[in-house]
Order: structure tokens, then sequence, then C-alpha cells
């Protein structure tokens, strides 16, 4: 059997790998002239590395990355909100974009890799199983699904980028008004960082000035950055299918969604392991995926909630006593309603 998959990044590679090792023949197609991943710092959840372990890969990607055992949710003035206990800390690693698709794409003979590679349509795929995983503003949705609804302003902008350092920091994520910010430290002394505030649209902003007095070392982070990437927030709407015939949506082209739980990426490696479980058994994958990645879409829009759309004191003072009152343990548990995906049994 043949698998075609549309699109060169994490879910995409992430694909290839999976479907290879349950015997499909396959080839991934990249529009970019080469194959590279921009961005900054991930957080490789509990989940997206049980993935990474059926994948064969998570080894490399805990040799890369800094699993951390300590880290919490702070106020903007700095104050302790939460502090996660380190037992809960001990698989949640950190790495960079970049080293998180190196990984992926030393995984893959390189005879399989196409780049320069423009698909516009299904029909020009020769091949027993497409996957569309070419994006937010995927093609090969928008032609297989033309009545439904596409990106979606979600209200907010984000900065990311890469501190030098050298750093010694636990991951932060940090809570103020109207705006939030965390930090992903990496094993050799820089910060993969973020800041994002609710604005409209393409509004002009400045960083520096935005987050200067939230507390260290988050205004150092954000001046010592070179290279900073700022990317309005959009989201795609819940879509009645991730299947059509022979092709699976997989990743932002199914389900992208605001990025208040850390759980885009992971969601993608979820599908690609997932996908290559059921053996190309199309219903299942959608019958399985979709539930699954909507629950999480809806539950990263309800912390946008009580997080970046947060404005009011009152509403702030009630959010901090909450989370002032609530047990690391407690804290754990919840995540664990996202976190506890186990990779699906195989087919006999």
């Amino acid at each position: 059997m043949k698998a075609i998959v549309v699109g060169g990044g994490i879910g995409g590679l992430a694909t290839a790998v999976s479907l290879r090792r349950v015997g499909w023949e396959v080839q991934v197609l990249e529009r970019a002239a080469e194959f590279g991943e921009i961005g900054a710092g991930i957080g490789v959840m509990p989940n997206a590395l049980r993935a990474l372990e059926w994948m064969g890969v998570a080894d490399e990607v805990r040799k890369l990355g800094t699993p951390r055992v300590s880290g919490g949710v702070r106020a903007s003035d700095g104050r302790w909100l939460i502090h996660l206990p380190e037992a809960g800390q001990e698989r949640v690693i950190a790495i960079h974009r970049a080293d998180l698709h190196g990984v992926l794409l030393r995984a893959l003979p390189s005879e399989i890799l196409f780049n320069n590679v423009e698909v516009t349509s299904v029909e020009e795929l020769d091949a027993d199983l497409v996957v569309a995983a070419d994006g937010i503003n995927s093609r090969l949705r928008a032609e297989l699904l033309p009545d439904a609804p596409g990106p979606a302003y979600a209200g907010a902008t984000a900065w990311r980028g890469v501190a030098p350092g050298p750093f010694d920091l636990p991951i932060t994520q940090t809570f103020g008004p109207g705006g939030e910010a965390g930090i992903l430290p990496l094993g050799d002394g820089r910060v993969c960082w973020y800041v994002a505030t609710a604005a409209p649209a393409q509004a002009s902003l400045d960083p520096v000035e935005l987050f200067a007095d939230w507390h260290d070392p988050l205004p150092e982070l954000v001046r010592s950055t070179a290279d900073v990437l700022r990317h309005d927030i959009y989201e795609l709407p819940l879509l009645p299918t991730f299947v059509k015939g022979r092709v699976a949506l997989l990743g932002d082209a199914a389900h992208a969604m605001v990025p208040y739980l850390g759980q885009g990426a992971c969601m993608a490696l979820e599908d690609a392991v997932t996908l290559a479980s059921v053996d190309g058994d199309l219903a299942r994958y959608d019958a399985v995926r979709r539930p699954r990645t909507q629950a999480v879409w809806k539950g990263s829009k309800r912390a946008g909630k009580f997080g970046i759309e947060l404005r009011s004191p009152l509403g702030l003072a009630v959010r901090n006593f909450a989370f002032r009152a609530l047990p690391g343990s407690v804290a754990l548990r919840g995540m664990g309603r996202f976190t506890s995906w186990q990779v699906p049994a195989m087919p006999r």
C-alpha cells in the first residue's frame, strides 16, 4: 500500500515515520525549497512522548531536549500562583521545534522526501492514501470540504524567540491582564519564550513595551532576542469530518487550535500514530481522532477565557486566588485529561 503525505512539517514527517513502521510505502511532498521548521520552543507533553516512543525516536528527543523537574504558573508581577510537583514534570521535555523536526527527518530515508513540489489537487496524486498535513491554510482541505469554514482570527497575537542566555530557569507560564507568557529552557542555556496579548489582527504593537513591567527575566528575554517571530493567532472552526475518500486531514489542516494548552503539535503526533495504528482505516481514524482533538480544541478555547482574555481587576483577582488555592497535585490531575492519551492498539 502506498501513501503520499502532503506537507513536510512535524505532523507530515511523523506520519511518514509511523506509516513506514507498519509497512506502508510512503512519499513526502513539501512545497518549500528545503525541509525545515521555523519557530521557537515546544513542550513535548507525556501524550506526545508516548507517540514518539511508538515511532522509535523518543530517546533522541530526550537527548536533544531538556527534561525539567520543576515549573509552575506565575502572575505578571512575579508571584507564584501554583507550583507543579516535580514528579509530574519529569516527562515534559522542552525542545526547539527545529530539533524535533530534525529528529523526525533523520528517521526517514532521503529518497522518499521531495521538496519544491506544489500540490494543488488530490487528483494529481496516485496513492492508496493521501495525508493532507499542509497546515491551517490547507489547499487540500479547501478542495475536499469546500463548504467547511476556513481559518478564523482568534483575537490574539504572539511573539516567539530564543534568547541566547545562558539562563537556568524552570518551565513557567505567566498570566497578566490581557496577556500571557511562557518560558521553555533548552539544555545549552538558551531559552525559548513566547509572549501573547489579546489584540485586533495586524495591530501595531511592540512586545518590548507591552511586557516591560512583567516579572524578570521576561523583559530581558524579549530584549535580548535578535530574531523575534510574530504571529497573529488563528484557529480552524470544528470540521464535520477529517476524511473524505482516500484522503485524511492531519494536524493543523484538521484541527488548528489556540495554543493555550500547548497541545497543537502534540495532537499532530497523536494523529500520525493513530493513522498508522488503524492501518489506513480512515473511518476508524475519523471516529477516534475527531472527538479527541475537538475536545482538546475546546479545552484550549476555555483556557483562553481564564487566561489571555481576562482583563478586569475582579476577574484577575478571582482567577489568581483560584490558582493559589489549587494544590499542585490537583492541577496535574486536571492536565491529565489532555495528557493521559495512550497509543491505540494495533490491528491484528
